[in-house]
Order: structure tokens, then C-alpha cells, then sequence
């Protein structure tokens, strides 16, 4: 959510039960501003956190003019001092599919491999590679498996133009009530899968420059997510089942919306059989 909204977007977003304290919401109204002058950012978005055994990452993407293009993350133990997380890679996210459990909430805690054969292992330890993976890698990819999953923005929030480069849609002005409480409304703001198995008969009533993501109505498993009316019905509220602790908002006819995440960072491998 936009760093700038954050304390509305908190109580917006906080019937889930999650919050900040006065004290970190404070912290963040002075040190995000900082953090985005000191890096350049174009924008910052307060993602969330993600609470660990000892400890908690409070998490912010910096973005640059193509919103679509790689972010920056930030992760803080005091809502303060920001440290930069290294760029994620396939192998990271790979790597951190594989572990279970809770986060430490130590930033040089190291996992051993969970499945690894003594070949490999070998070689390995013959090329001078420790074979174990950090607590800050193991963020990172946690972090951008949940935006592929589940971070998602509004249809018509975006826009993407005849260069390639995806931009906010300065004539959004919010979904209608009746758009809002349906899934087709909303977009996984990630590189779409879907979109490009359609057949040209599907493509020719979408939109180039709005429907260019996935939307929510083909996520697998069905009923993944939770629609719901709050505030007296002026708020639209969308919580995903699969990483429990994502929470998305919408103020219907305004440009209000955005999601944040509090959450351990592990994802809900029950969910097919709790539906």
C-alpha cells in the first residue's frame, strides 16, 4: 500500500485483526520518506510483515517509473534502519519452496538444504559452497512468491502503453460497487500466464492497455479467496485463503486500494482440503 495513505490504508485494511503499534506507525511516517529520498524511488509501498520466532521484517518495495519492472525491497527489525535484500532469483524462490516452518527473525540465520543427495552435497563442499541458504534469501523469495500468488490491484488501475512500460492510470477512478465484489474486477499485478493461453476469439473483447494481467477468477484452488462488505458496505475487502494474512482493500469509486501482508510467510498447503 502507498507509503503516503499508509495510516488510512491501516485502519482501512485492519478488520483482519493485524495492525501496527502507534509507536511503528509513527517510525515508518518518518523514516519512509528518507528512505525514499536517500534510494530515488519514484514510490514507496509499504508491503508489510512477516513474523518470525525472535523477531519481525517490516517490508517496503521501492518502485521505479515502469511499475512492472523489478522493485527494489527494503526489510527493517525497527520500522528505522532499511536494509536492502539482494535481487531475487528462480533458484532462490526454489530454494525457499522447500523449507518449512517459521522465520527466525535473524537476517544471517542459516537453513541446511532440505533434499540434497550426497553427490551433490560433495560437490559442493569440493567447490568451496556452503551448502545452506540464509534467512535473508529465504525472505526475499518468500516475499515474491506471495506477490505472484496473491498481490493483486484493481482493473483499470494500470495501464500499460504502446512502449511496453505499465503506469498508473491517472483517469482510474474506482470500480463501481457491483464491479468491485467480483473477482473479474481484479488483476494479479505479475507477468500473466493465463492472458496468453486465450484464444484470439477470448483476446478480442479485452482491452491491450488495461487487460494485459491475469485475473482472479481462474485461480487454482477455486474459492481461494474471500470477498467481503465492510465500514456499512463502503469498503470491499479481499483476504486470501492461500496465504493467510494478505489483505486487500478497495474504497469503490475512489482511488483507494491497495493489500498488505501480516503473516508468518507460510503459505497454506491445507487449503484444498479445507474448501
Amino acid at each position: 500500500m502507498e507509503a503516503a495513505s499508509l495510516p488510512a490504508a491501516l485502519e482501512l485494511a485492519a478488520s483482519g485483526g493485524a495492525g501496527l503499534s502507534p509507536e511503528k506507525r509513527g517510525a515508518l511516517g518518518a523514516s519512509l520518506p528518507l528512505l525514499q529520498r536517500d534510494y530515488r524511488f519514484e514510490r514507496v509501498w509499504f508491503w508489510g510483515c512477516i513474523q518470525g520466532v525472535r523477531g519481525a521484517y517490516y517490508i517496503t518495495e521501492g518502485l521505479g517509473p515502469d511499475r512492472a519492472a523489478p522493485r527494489s525491497r527494503l526489510y527493517s527489525l525497527n520500522c528505522v534502519e532499511w536494509s536492502l535484500l539482494p535481487p531475487v532469483t528462480e533458484k532462490m524462490v526454489a530454494q525457499a519452496e522447500q523449507l518449512k516452518g517459521r522465520f527466525e527473525g535473524d537476517p544471517s540465520f542459516e537453513y541446511a538444504y532440505p533434499e540434497i543427495n550426497a553427490q551433490d552435497a560433495e560437490r559442493e563442499f569440493e567447490g568451496g559452497k556452503e551448502h545452506v541458504i540464509k534467512e535473508e534469501a529465504r525472505l526475499v523469495a518468500t516475499i515474491e512468491q506471495i506477490d505472484r500468488a496473491v498481490g493483486i490491484i484493481p482493473r483499470g488501475a494500470f495501464v500499460k502503453t504502446p512502449l511496453g512500460s505499465v503506469q498508473e492510470n491517472r483517469n482510474f477512478e474506482g470500480l463501481s460497487l457491483t464491479e468491485a465484489k467480483k473477482l473479474t474486477s481484479y488483476f494479479h499485478f505479475t507477468e500473466p500466464v493465463n492472458l496468453k493461453n486465450k484464444t484470439l476469439l477470448e483476446k478480442a473483447d479485452l482491452d491491450p492497455s488495461t487487460d494485459f494481467l491475469d485475473s482472479l477468477e481462474h485461480d487454482i484452488p477455486q474459492g481461494s479467496w474471500a470477498v467481503q462488505l465492510e465500514k456499512g458496505g463502503t469498503v470491499v475487502v479481499l483476504r486470501s485463503l492461500l496465504w493467510l494474512g494478505l489483505t486487500f482493500y478497495h474504497v469503490p469509486m475512489t482511488k483507494q486500494y491497495g493489500y498488505i501482508y501480516f503473516g508468518t510467510g507460510e503459505k497454506n498447503l491445507d487449503l484444498p482440503f479445507m474448501l
